[in-house]
């Protein structure tokens, strides 16, 4: 007899499990896919636009992706909004019908996490940083109440801080069928948090915002610990990168120059600003003019970035 429960109990679990998976897939049916383009054999990128988060773009200004194996799928973050998740899903679909078993998170910033809720419930694990939970838990609720102006109710209202189900601290592999991925935690650097994720069989790397092209980087962790983080993810074997926010690299790791120049011009004038006595709240108005042209939101974030270098340097 208590066998019998025991299977009509599992019997109806599997039965809502199909029920849901069914309303999930249908109503997924009906969301247009989020335009992808294969950039290696199985690994798909959606180049986000390099602007700010706001309701017309529906937050989609970062570059997320998934990577197909003969077994399942990773998704490596998901998007400004529960929409772009739910239009990520659908690219998916639209591609393989193999569950997804991972949802990386490359490090906590709302461009990249806010998409996360769209995931929740398939079965899929999420993954990050070890620091990750701690930013989520800190950060989160201040994100959720800012983005709601720029975004607005009707976009943030779905929107839910996901935490890993596992986290990741120095390297880890996983699976997804004849494909391994190999995660690495680095040092504060963009943020506090940040991941990458090394696709082995094509030789593609996730850079998440370790990597900006075209669009200024963004300074939420450590200048000093960013430029000695390039130096460890230069050394990645990768034949292409897809960088946080900007277009694929394919000449790595050159690649990353721009980048590079820009922090160190921070770093130059900042410690000559210092070191001549001058206040902060001059130095950071005038720190890397000459940078100017060469970046798209230069005045929306140069002089925030030259203010937080400027307090990390003084303190040399």
């Amino acid at each position: 007899m208590a066998h019998s429960r025991l299977w009509r109990c599992a019997a109806t679990a599997m039965l809502m499990m199909l029920a849901w998976n069914t309303v999930a897939d249908g109503a997924e049916s009906k969301i247009a896919p989020l335009d992808v383009t294969q950039i290696a054999p199985g690994v798909f990128v959606h180049f986000g636009r390099i602007a700010l988060m706001n309701r017309e773009n529906v937050g989609a200004i970062a570059n997320v992706g998934f990577i197909v194996g003969t077994e399942s799928v990773a998704v490596i973050d998901t998007g400004g909004s529960v929409r772009e998740g739910r239009e990520l899903r659908a690219a998916i679909r639209a591609h393989t019908n193999k569950p997804v078993r991972y949802v990386i998170d490359t490090h906590m910033h709302p461009d990249h996490v806010f998409g996360n809720a769209a995931f929740v419930g398939i079965g899929a694990e999420f993954v990050g940083h070890a620091n990750l939970p701690r930013a989520m838990a800190t950060h989160g609720p201040h994100y959720l109440e800012s983005f709601r102006e720029s975004m607005g109710s009707a976009l943030m209202d779905e929107v839910r801080i996901v935490p890993p189900t596992i986290t990741v601290s120095g390297t880890l592999d996983l699976d997804l069928g004849d494909r391994r991925l190999v995660l690495q935690a680095w040092p504060t650097a963009h943020s506090d948090n940040d991941l990458t994720v090394l696709d082995v069989a094509s030789a593609t790397l996730f850079a998440g915002d370790l990597l900006f092209v075209g669009h200024v980087p963004v300074i939420d962790g450590s200048i000093l610990g960013w430029l000695k983080d390039l130096d460890g993810l230069g050394a990645v074997a990768a034949q292409r990168v897809v960088p946080g926010h900007g277009p694929l690299v394919t000449d790595w790791p050159h690649g990353m120059s721009d980048e590079r120049r820009y922090l160190n011009c921070l770093v130059d004038e900042l410690r000559a600003a210092i070191r001549g006595g001058v206040p902060m709240a001059q130095a950071v108005k005038s720190a890397c003019a000459a940078e100017s042209d060469r970046w798209a939101l230069f005045p929306e974030y140069n002089i925030r970035n030259a203010t937080a270098a400027f307090a990390e340097l003084e303190w040399e």
